[in-house]
C-alpha cells in the first residue's frame, strides 16, 4: 500500500534531492546550510530539519561524509600527504578535518593511509567505494551489537 504525498511535501522531496545532489557535485567547494537553504527558498532550519527527515542525517553531517568519503579514496592512493588531502575535499582546518575523520572512519587519517594504500588494489572502484564507506562509530556499535 502506498501512501500519495501532498503536492508540498512532494515538492520539499525534490527540492531536498536537489540539496543533496549539490552537495555530491560541490563538495569540494565552500558550502553552508544557509547558502543551501537560500538556494531552495528555505530557512536553513527548515532545510536542516527537513533534510534529517528525508535523510537521516543533516545536511552539514552528510557534507562531511561526501568529504571523508573522498579523502578516503585520495589516500589510498597513496600519492598525497594528508593535508593536501584535507584541502583538496574542502576542508579548511587539518585538525577539524582530522578529527571528523577519526570519528568516522575509526583512526586518523595518517594511520588510514598507512594500513589502506593497496588494501583495495584491483578492486573496482564501485565495490571499493562500498566497501570503505565511512560509517559512524556509535552506528558501527549498533551494527555489531544486532550481529552479536
Amino acid at each position: 500500500m502506498s501512501v500519495a504525498l501532498s503536492p508540498e511535501r512532494a515538492r520539499d522531496l525534490a527540492l531536498l534531492r536537489r540539496v543533496r545532489d549539490r552537495i555530491d557535485r560541490e563538495y569540494a567547494l565552500p558550502l553552508s546550510v544557509e547558502a543551501l537553504a537560500r538556494d531552495v527558498h528555505m530557512s536553513a532550519g527548515h532545510l536542516s530539519r527537513a533534510f534529517r527527515a528525508a535523510f537521516g542525517e543533516s545536511p552539514y553531517a552528510y557534507l562531511m561524509t561526501r568529504r571523508i568519503e573522498r579523502a578516503m579514496a585520495l589516500l589510498r592512493r597513496g600519492d598525497l600527504s594528508v593535508t593536501e588531502v584535507c584541502f583538496a575535499v574542502g576542508c579548511s582546518s587539518l585538525g577539524s578535518f582530522s578529527t571528523r575523520f577519526s570519528e568516522l572512519v575509526g583512526m586518523p587519517p595518517s594511520l588510514y593511509r598507512d594500513q589502506a594504500a593497496g588494501a583495495t588494489a584491483g578492486m573496482p572502484a564501485c565495490t571499493a567505494k562500498q566497501a570503505t564507506r565511512p560509517v559512524r562509530n556509535r552506528e558501527a556499535a549498533r551494527a555489531a551489537s544486532a550481529v552479536a
